[in-house]
């Protein structure tokens, strides 16, 4: 194999697939990265659960393909300086990577070994544009369980339902769902994608109106964005309704300043001590909500001005679980939905629309 390409599109192509390679696997060629030649260079990262693989524009001399150490050939490329980079394998494997006057040479492995990508069979397609599903991963993937004993939780459900696509995370003790209107799809499908491979898809999309491609088969999950495809398993099993999980009447809905309320529950959570995970007790009067930590360290209060109130009613939270989903709440202003103090936090948009539901559950108090 002989090829040149220009050190930045190698670099970007090899950051990118290399989130699909083992960090330590029983098979060598897992932990590489597949280069193989042809009309172009194809750089393919697989780890037997995900794969991601690009094509970058290249100047063929010879045809082939070889397996390179993921971390060794990713830092070479990374130190290199810019301009353009020479790759040549010989029969025996040894590879020589070459840019100006910097030369690396090692020994590659045989890519008879590297196991092949899975199919899509493309039972269903959709498109959606890369700026859109880019936000929706955001606001929702931070509810997806990193617990392994539910693997089903460790993933979001993706329906579409008569045109609209919704995104639902949920870890067992919050839920974030997120919801938008998609062109051109009718008709009921949902498949469950591990955050893994969401996190490296949000990372590829940009803030665009190009569209991405997402093909759902019967296993398998593959998300096309320009030239680059990401590959993944689908999550099996039963995951949560919900649609009966979320309550739909509230005692009490009081309106706040998202970004207020933010700063309030950020300021008294300073003093929380990751040992003893006190919560942060909320109190909703009337135009206003009281908040106030105690742990060890000591003691912290603050306040948030809101619009109505829960006639004193007094609720604990886990303030990192309150905190990510005020950080990312895609409206200013918000409702806290509420019935009583061990029944479910709703967060809501405050101008009615159903873009997104948060629910958190609330912390037993101490007297």
């Amino acid at each position: 194999m002989k090829l040149t390409c220009e050190k930045h599109l190698l670099q970007s192509a090899v950051s990118t697939c290399s989130r699909a390679t083992a960090s330590k696997s029983p098979i060598p060629t897992l932990e590489g990265l597949l280069l193989e030649a042809g009309e172009s260079l194809r750089i393919t990262g697989y780890d037997l659960k995900k794969g991601i693989y690009t094509n970058i524009e290249a100047e063929i001399s010879e045809p082939g393909s070889i397996v390179l150490e993921a971390k060794l050939f990713g830092e070479m490329v990374r130190r290199m300086p810019d301009g353009i980079v020479s790759i040549v394998s010989d029969e025996q494997g040894m590879t020589t990577v070459k840019c100006g006057k910097t030369e690396f040479s090692f020994m590659g492995m045989d890519s008879e070994e590297y196991p092949e990508l899975p199919s899509v069979d493309g039972l269903k397609s959709f498109e959606i544009a890369q700026g859109l599903i880019k936000s929706m991963i955001n606001q929702s993937i931070f509810a997806v369980s990193d617990n392994d004993s539910r693997p089903v939780y460790t993933g979001s459900m993706f329906e579409i339902e008569n045109g609209v696509l919704t995104l639902v995370s949920v870890d067992g003790y919050r839920l974030a769902l997120r919801r938008e209107a998609i062109e051109g799809e009718d008709g009921h499908n949902e498949f469950i994608v591990p955050g893994a491979a969401l996190s490296d898809l949000e990372r590829i999309c940009s803030d665009v109106e190009d569209k991405i491609k997402i093909s759902v088969g019967g296993n398998h999950v593959s998300f096309s964005v320009g030239k680059t495809v990401i590959v993944t398993r689908r999550l099996e099993g039963d995951f949560l309704n919900y649609k009966k999980a979320v309550p739909e009447q509230f005692k009490y809905s009081i309106k706040v300043n998202r970004s207020e309320m933010q700063r309030a529950v950020d300021r008294v959570s300073l003093i929380v001590d990751e040992k003893t995970k006190n919560p942060v007790r909320m109190t909703f009067n009337d135009g206003i909500i009281d908040c106030l930590c105690v742990t060890p360290i000591g003691k912290a209060e603050d306040v948030c001005i809101c619009e109505g109130g829960a006639e004193g009613l007094e609720i604990g939270f886990n303030d990192r679980y309150l905190m990510d989903a005020l950080k990312v709440a895609p409206s200013d202003e918000l409702c806290v939905c509420l019935n009583t103090n061990s029944s479910p936090c709703v967060l809501l948009p405050a101008d009615g629309s159903d873009k997104f539901k948060y629910m958190i559950l609330p912390i037993r108090l101490r007297a």
